[in-house]
């Protein structure tokens, strides 16, 4: 297993839209071939005019973090404000809006260690509370994760999608020191 400080994290910038495009077709396409499309579809976030914008407005928000090992990015991470679709806050937080890995590097603690540098960043910024969404379906193994992570399940939540499947999401918290 790779040690936790040979995976650096620096912040990214509007050139690393095409890199969180990356990591978001390699998630798909793993998820993709275990029967697991609910989650993220079935077709890649490059060839998706949404999902375009969605990751230039990420690489443009200030809120990028990329996991790098040996000169690769292997995660993304974006913090921001909570999306539209889940119960606001009562609190000021910080909000994990991405966290995506290549799951080529799967064991090896990438989205751990960028959810914890996200609290390190919400500890800079006064900040006691963190929060995160996901895809709740299937066998809840995203929401198993978050919680092996230190997250409590709050809210389920439903966002229905004109046309397709609703999407059940789940927001999970975590209190910080």
């Amino acid at each position: 297993m790779t040690e936790q400080r040979t995976i650096t994290i620096r912040p990214g910038g509007p050139a690393d839209a095409a890199t969180v495009l990356r990591l978001l077709d390699s998630a798909t396409a793993w998820l993709v071939a275990r029967g697991r499309t609910g989650q993220w579809g079935t077709e890649p976030a490059s060839t998706d005019p949404r999902r375009i914008a969605q990751a230039d407005a990420w690489a443009t928000s200030g809120g990028l973090y990329l996991a790098v090992l040996d000169d690769t990015a292997v995660g993304a991470l974006v913090v921001g404000t909570a999306t539209d679709y889940v119960p606001p806050p009562t609190e000021p937080e910080l909000y994990v809006n991405l966290l995506v890995t290549d799951r080529t590097y799967a064991g090896r603690g990438i989205g751990a260690r960028l959810l914890a540098y996200a609290a390190e960043l919400a500890r800079e910024r006064g900040l006691g509370l963190l929060r995160v969404d996901c895809y709740r379906g299937d066998d809840r193994a995203l929401v198993r994760f978050y919680e092996g992570c230190g997250f409590t399940a709050t809210d389920p939540f439903t966002v229905e999608r004109p046309g397709r499947e609703p999407w059940p999401g789940q927001v999970l918290a975590r209190r910080l020191d």
